[in-house]
């Protein structure tokens, strides 16, 4: 199986935490997130009250990039014009980044499906 960079979002690490199998095949895939992403990570962990928090914040720690202030601008003009789509300043940061780092942003959330750079999985 050939191995694949996404952009995880937060729903998705969420999801592969929570085993779904529909997150499988993206275990083995390289993580990257963002420290949006990484933030809005750990405060779901902490609302779950999860046990193994540490565990999991520490295997996506080394994953960060983080975005450039270019980058924050672009995103927050892609927000601004889909401002319709009530789309989280996190979730346009990445999606942005993920464009500029050549590579799918993998979510599910449905803002984001059927569009381009993006792999969408519920």
């Amino acid at each position: 199986m050939t191995t694949e960079t996404f952009l995880f979002d937060t729903y998705a690490l969420v999801e592969l935490m929570n085993d779904n199998p529909n997150y499988t095949k993206y275990a083995s895939q390289d993580i990257i997130v963002n420290d949006f992403i990484f933030c809005e990570f750990c405060y779901q962990l902490l609302k779950a009250g999860e046990k193994n928090s540490e565990e999991y914040l520490g295997e996506i720690e080394e994953s960060i990039v983080y975005p450039s202030p270019k980058i924050l601008k672009e995103a927050m003009n892609f927000r601004y014009k889909n401002k319709t789509k009530k789309m989280s300043m996190t979730d346009c940061i990445s999606y942005i980044m993920a464009g500029n780092l050549g590579i799918k942003f993998l979510t599910g959330d449905k803002e984001f499906k059927g569009m381009e750079g993006v792999e969408f999985v519920k």
